[in-house]
């Protein structure tokens, strides 16, 4: 069987993606073809600017944005405008069957907006392209999180835990991921203490029994109270989590597996992987520092694996 062709949103120029792909790209090629959506000409300039050599051949294709001058480790909206052009180009790709899976390098959520771009980021994005409910899930083999919310404020959080759209995603979840134990996460401090600390686990609740009576039998647990849900025995039990809100998953994930984790879109008509951090402004494009290629390379695996048993 062929190697997959995997096309790779280039993210934010002016951060570390465009590294991690050139230092990656011989690792990579063994697994996949790399299909990269930029203009051959940015990525001879980026690559000379980090003293690395341009992979050849470079597959590439250029997207429907001007080139435009790096300035590395700022924000900006040209840098902004060609990370979502280059998204698209590879969600395109994917979309009309000419490539096999979107694996996307980390864009910067103010360039998109000084851009005049109306999402907050790639799920977001993909939502729209789709109309699908995409979930958003994060980790690795040892523990995945889906985030039930995501890029909203920490105050408009408890008015989105509803009944009914909390049951449609957690059935979403387990079907995405097949899983056959998912722990959902309280809200409240204790999990509402019966609700002394808030009454939003009753919604919860409701919602995971309402999910376990629609499966041949029970998946989910919980609301399970968060301080102590990621602890090693409680991990010993369970794989898959459901957490109400974006740090609440996400701080206890990247603090036991930040090197490994990626970000998976799940109920979606396409492939899509990316990984797991951000454009790291602070130390792009600067010499004699150590960069992580861990996640990118979890995130391209993750996809060639998906991608062949979408082929099956």
């Amino acid at each position: 069987m062929s190697l997959p062709l995997i096309a790779v949103s280039i993210g934010d120029l002016n951060g570390i993606g465009i590294e991690i792909a050139l230092r990656a790209h011989h690792e990579i090629k063994k697994r996949c073809r790399p299909l990269y959506m930029v203009h051959y000409g940015l990525a001879k300039t980026a690559a000379e600017k980090l003293g690395l050599p341009l992979p050849e051949p470079f597959e590439h294709i250029a997207p429907e944005a001007a080139p435009f001058t790096l300035a590395p480790g700022t924000v900006s909206p040209e840098s902004g405008a060609y990370s979502f052009a280059s998204f698209k180009q590879a969600v395109e790709e994917v979309s009309q069957k000419r490539a096999d899976a979107v694996v996307t390098l980390p864009i910067h959520k103010e360039a998109w907006m000084l851009a005049g771009i109306p999402y907050k980021g790639h799920t977001d994005a993909l939502r729209d392209f789709f109309k699908k409910e995409a979930i958003m899930m994060l980790g690795c083999e040892k523990l995945y999180v889906g985030l039930f919310t995501e890029h909203i404020p920490l105050k408009e959080v408890p008015g989105k835990v509803k009944e009914a759209p909390l049951t449609r995603f957690l059935l979403d979840f387990q079907r995405e991921t097949g899983a056959g134990k998912i722990a959902v996460l309280g809200l409240n401090p204790h999990a509402g203490d019966h609700g002394v600390l808030g009454d939003e686990e009753e919604t919860i609740r409701a919602a995971i029994d309402r999910a376990n009576a629609s499966l041949p039998s029970p998946v989910f647990t919980g609301p399970l109270v968060p301080d102590i849900a990621f602890s090693p025995q409680m991990r010993k039990r369970y794989t898959y989590y459901v957490a109400m809100y974006h740090d609440q998953g996400l701080a206890p994930l990247k603090a036991l597996y930040f090197d490994e984790s990626i970000n998976v879109s799940l109920n979606l008509p396409i492939i899509r992987t990316s990984v797991d951090h951000g454009t790291a402004f602070d130390i792009a494009y600067l010499p004699d520092r150590p960069v992580n290629l861990q996640s990118y390379v979890n995130a391209v695996d993750a996809a060639v694996k998906l991608s062949k048993s979408q082929r099956a």
